[in-house]
């Protein structure tokens, strides 16, 4: 319930300050690496509190709202790590599952197993906004450049990216995996990000993010807590960047080399 509290204070803050479409991290409504505490509180969509409350909120307020993703109770016990992007009427505009999980060992002892909690996604998505049509995507998906270049392909002139990114891989390779995706597809990139240190002992890195399709950031967080950026979005810098660099027209099909097994295995 605090989360909802805070999230929806600030988004009533940023539709204040002007602005009409609205993001929030990846996990809104809760961080927990206890795979038995997460269960016990969850809901299904239908029941969630906070699938409710934020469509309400959009329709308040009059704006879209994209809700980066919440964890949602799924059938089979399993959790989907779900997008929610709401309309200005609080309409459900499109859903979203995560379709990479991190799964991963790091320096320090660190180690990642989301496949053994989450039910991943199997379908990239564009939804159609009031200004443009937006890919969605979450977190670790970032790494995974052929998703956004479907997403641009199907006309998307922004990329979303909403997510909870460690501290160590945040330092590493947050603002260049970004401004990456944005120059290579020639989109705009919004991703709002978890910041700070965790009831469950995880620290995420933040620095939200707004990046135009020539590379540039427009806004960035402060990463230290909760925290509201803007931007203004134009979509005809998306086509003016890729008349510019028209990579998008430029590819050609090509026949790839037989695949090697994988260099690292994940522990178990």
């Amino acid at each position: 319930m605090e989360n909802l509290r805070v999230t929806s204070d600030l988004v009533r803050q940023a539709a204040a300050e002007g602005a009409t479409y609205v993001q929030t991290p990846e996990m809104t409504n809760l961080l927990q690496r206890d795979r038995a505490a997460l269960r016990a509180v969850l809901a299904g969509e239908d029941e969630d509190i906070s699938v409710r409350a934020f469509s309400a909120l959009a329709a308040e307020l009059g704006i879209v709202l994209h809700v980066g993703s919440l964890a949602i109770a799924l059938p089979d016990g399993k959790i989907a790590n779900r997008a929610f992007v709401f309309g200005r009427s609080g309409e459900l505009l499109a859903r979203y599952d995560k379709i990479h999980l991190f799964d991963v060992d790091l320096p320090g002892g660190q180690s990642w197993r989301e496949s053994a909690v989450y039910s991943p996604g199997g379908e990239a998505l564009v939804v159609d906004l009031p200004w443009c049509r937006a890919g969605i995507s979450i977190c670790y998906d970032l790494r995974f450049p052929h998703l956004f270049r479907a997403q641009a392909h199907a006309g998307a002139a922004v990329l979303t990216v909403p997510s909870s990114f460690t501290r160590q891989t945040g330092e590493a390779h947050w603002s260049v995996l970004q401004r990456a995706r944005a120059i290579e597809n020639g989109a705009f990139v919004i991703s709002a990000a978890q910041a700070g240190k965790h009831q469950d002992g995880r620290e995420t890195f933040g620095h939200s993010l707004i990046v135009s399709p020539w590379g540039e950031v427009l806004a960035e967080a402060a990463g230290e807590g909760p925290e509201v950026i803007l931007a203004e979005i134009d979509p005809a810098q998306s086509t003016d960047a890729r008349q510019r660099i028209p990579s998008l027209l430029n590819e050609r099909a090509f026949t790839a080399p037989e695949a090697a097994p994988p260099a690292v295995q994940l522990a178990s």
